[in-house]
């Protein structure tokens, strides 16, 4: 009854996790990446006056006139990238949105995708329900988490379409410098691959501003997703864009013309106020997760626990054996499983930062005791 690609994909790791949590009274949420900041006043109110003015009918599949505009102007301002002409932009539902238009647009059943391991659940199990295939490539902590070339040149083959980079990182939290951007934009053109580049923490740089892929690796052709999801606290009104070649954002306004239409309206018009209005949440939201990290940081060291520095993003990658169903039962914490972003996750778990201070050390202190002996 059920299509082979479907029953074939696995089910979220995280969300596993994230159920049992929801039913232990206290519990202490670090599993799921969300930020604990409301949406921005002037974004929702943008929403409440496009409602009660009637902006609430179907739009352009490939995104509102004026919110591509602003997201060209966004790229521009925040991501040196001008002169981005609104052809190039597609408007999606969420970042995940922008990733389903561009592998449903560049992957046939049997073809291949390379994706980062460890890397966000979704880069493998969207190919997976569309028939591709994903292959997990391996990362060298010694090289700022640089892809190991030897291993990535063993996974291509002749159904290999594209490569996946993801900087800022998710679950990792590295952040690429241009000269790793580039090298792999050269390793992916002369081999005749698309990157698809997730940049959906672009604004979430914690030491210094992410480098985005087309400035790095420009000519090289590519899809790079981004969202508003985490930068402005809007999870829940999915909203994403891809920015891309004119003939690929053809491809992808197709796909999003098959499966959502266009993107609520409603929330295009949020999106609009949260791109063009004051700035100011987002740098108070990034100060913030900066701060969350350092604690974070100082207190892995204190107690023993071996964590990667994350750059970017908002998660903390932490080395441990101790399991993320024993630590939920034993101490009410919920941590992402390491073996949920891939093979290489293996005996980590990933914690967000995207919560208050005192959950993090109370989360990390119970992740540091071990258990009482039966």
């Amino acid at each position: 009854m059920i299509a082979a690609e479907v029953a074939g994909t696995a089910a979220s790791g995280i969300r596993a996790i994230a159920n049992a949590a929801w039913a232990v009274p206290g519990a202490i949420h670090l599993e799921f990446g969300e930020p604990d900041f409301a949406t921005p006043a002037h974004i929702v109110e943008a929403a409440h006056t496009a409602a009660r003015a009637g902006h609430t009918r179907y739009g352009p599949s490939t995104g509102l006139p004026a919110l591509r505009e602003a997201i060209a102007a966004k790229l521009a301002r925040d991501n040196g990238l001008g002169n981005t002409a609104p052809d190039r932009i597609v408007v999606s539902a969420g970042g995940v949105g922008a990733l389903f238009a561009a592998y449903r647009t560049l992957l046939g059943a049997g073809d291949e995708i390379l994706v980062p391991d460890p890397g966000w659940t979704n880069f493998s199990t969207l190919a997976t329900m569309l028939g591709a295939v994903p292959r997990g490539y391996r990362l060298d902590p010694a090289a700022n988490h640089g892809p190991d070339y030897d291993h990535l040149e063993s996974l291509r083959g002749p159904r290999t379409r594209a490569i996946l980079v993801n900087s800022p990182s998710n679950p990792v939290g590295y952040q690429w410098d241009a000269g790793q951007l580039a090298a792999v934009g050269e390793w992916a053109a002369a081999r005749n691959l698309v990157v698809v580049s997730d940049e959906c923490y672009d604004q979430l740089w914690l030491d210094r501003p992410a480098v985005p892929f087309a400035a790095a690796a420009p000519g090289v052709p590519a899809v790079t997703v981004y969202s508003l999801s985490k930068s402005y606290a809007m999870t829940g009104w999915r909203v994403g864009y891809a920015v891309t070649t004119p003939e690929l954002a053809a491809g992808l306004a197709r796909v999003q013309e098959a499966t959502v239409s266009c993107v609520n309206t409603v929330a295009q018009h949020a999106a609009v106020a949260a791109l063009t209005g004051d700035q100011t949440p987002v740098r108070v939201m990034r100060d913030a997760y900066r701060d969350r990290r350092d604690i974070a940081l100082r207190t892995a060291l204190e107690l023993g626990l071996s964590a990667t520095r994350p750059a970017g993003a908002f998660y903390l990658w932490l080395r441990t054996e101790v399991s993320p169903v024993d630590l939920l039962h034993r101490t009410g914490t919920a941590v992402a499983p390491g073996p949920a972003f891939g093979a290489e996750g293996a005996g980590h778990v990933r914690l967000s930062l995207a919560a208050a201070p005192d959950d993090i050390v109370r989360g990390l202190t119970n992740i540091a005791q071990p258990p009482s002996p039966q």
